[in-house]
């Protein structure tokens, strides 16, 4: 017989699976047909954020969990663009979606992952602060890479630069502004 917990634990895994095949929807508005995926954006957000961590006096490990996780409840409610956000309610109870997904966890994980979410929702420490900044930092980016490809992005660049916190974040902002994308293929 299979361990509750464990199948608990791989049922969260497969459910977070999804995240490889959820497009960031937002970028249609954009006419970007295939616009990277929820998991492609968590992954570079997550590294933003341990950088940005380090540079701000922040914990990187911390950050770098409460970037991971802090798009894992678009698996159930999707990734509503901005402008979709008007006509399903101005904010998704993001704790509670987690609540829901985390449920058929262990008791363990349940809390551990759980607090991580409630604590980037809250925006009341010095990680969550810099995790979301990277969440903003990482859209930027990205909006410089498509715009890059012809893309009209600067609505997205103006609404990420504007919402970011932390001098380090602004920096990175400011200088992603003034290089190509592609610099690092002759650095």
């Amino acid at each position: 017989m299979t361990d509750s917990s464990a199948v608990g634990a791989v049922t969260y895994l497969y459910e977070v699976g999804v995240l490889k095949r959820s497009k960031r929807t937002g970028w249609w508005f954009a006419d970007i047909a295939s616009p990277e995926s929820v998991a492609d954006h968590s992954h570079r957000t997550a590294v933003i954020g341990a950088m940005l961590a380090v540079e701000e006096g922040a914990d990187p490990a911390r950050v770098a969990l409460l970037c991971t996780f802090h798009d894992t409840q678009e698996t159930r409610t999707g990734d509503i663009p901005h402008i979709g956000k008007r006509y399903v309610g101005r904010k998704v109870d993001n704790q509670g979606v987690t609540a829901d997904q985390l449920a058929v966890t262990s008791p363990a994980v349940r809390d551990y992952f759980g607090a991580a979410v409630d604590e980037f929702e809250r925006q009341e420490t010095v990680e969550a602060v810099v995790a979301r900044d990277a969440d903003k930092l990482e859209c930027l980016l990205q909006a410089v890479e498509y715009r890059s490809h012809g893309y009209q992005t600067d609505r997205w660049i103006k609404s990420s630069l504007g919402s970011l916190k932390t001098e380090t974040a602004r920096l990175w902002a400011e200088t992603a502004l003034e290089i190509d994308p592609q610099r690092w293929l002759v650095a």
